[in-house]
């Protein structure tokens, strides 16, 4: 019984951490087109979403680099 709560505790844990990174990704999105900082917000989701998912790490990777770049 207590092995079955702690898988279910990590699929709720999984499941919470890709909704809330998935909808601070989405208001990051529209902020492209409406005021506020997506700059900071988009980042922000990725980074939620990169502690679960392989591709958002690559992308949040690559976005850095494109930063460090702009910005030397």
């Amino acid at each position: 019984m207590k092995r079955m709560i702690i898988h279910t505790l990590k699929q709720a844990k999984r499941v919470i951490v890709i909704v809330i990174g998935f909808t601070i990704l989405l208001v990051g999105i529209a902020m492209i087109v409406l005021p506020g900082p997506a700059f900071i917000v988009i980042p922000l989701g990725l980074a939620v979403l990169a502690t679960e998912f392989i591709w958002a790490r690559r992308l949040l990777k690559s976005m850095k680099a494109r930063f460090d770049q702009i910005r030397n």
